[in-house]
């Protein structure tokens, strides 16, 4: 077997690894599963799964690679890890902000952020947002600033209204 990247995001999941992946896959165009892992009957005393359920799931959202792994409650996700989806226009703002957004968290939503039904954090941004967050005029990037303050999914026509002062 061949390992594709070096570094691949290890998402823990309680058991829902599977039904994780099959959703993430389904929003992103291209996404699929590459391979399902399972228990083994070795060290049920320690991990308490049955051998055969799902233990790892190998797949891919737009060309990176992720691993979901089944490890139980011991773990659960926050804001402090978010994965960033850099949108070209609206439309994909649109797509991924509703399909991401499907059964998770109305009120982790701000700025772009949302928190999908699993506890991930999502950032749903437009590729322009650092071009405003980094422009040599402090006026531009304040008025941009604040106008994401006030969003909770990212509008561009908003955010490019602010920046330029209309």
């Amino acid at each position: 077997m061949q390992i594709v990247s070096k570094i691949v995001p290890c998402l823990w999941f309680d058991h829902q690894a599977e039904e994780a992946a099959r959703f993430y896959t389904g929003v992103f165009p291209g996404g699929r599963i590459h391979l399902v892992t399972r228990y083994p009957k070795a060290g049920r005393e320690i991990h308490g799964r049955e051998a055969g359920s799902v233990l790892t799931v190998e797949f891919e959202l737009a060309g990176q690679r992720f691993t979901a792994l089944n490890g139980g409650p011991v773990f659960t996700f926050n804001e402090a890890l978010s994965l960033q989806v850099m949108c070209e226009d609206q439309q994909e703002i649109d797509h991924f902000w509703s399909r991401l957004g499907e059964g998770g968290d109305p009120r982790a939503q701000q700025c772009g952020w949302l928190k999908d039904r699993f506890g991930v954090s999502w950032q749903v941004v437009p590729q322009e947002m650092l071009q405003y967050l980094v422009d040599p005029d402090p006026a531009k990037v304040e008025r941009s600033f604040a106008a994401m303050l006030q969003m909770k999914k990212l509008d561009i026509a908003a955010l490019k209204r602010a920046h330029e002062g209309k």
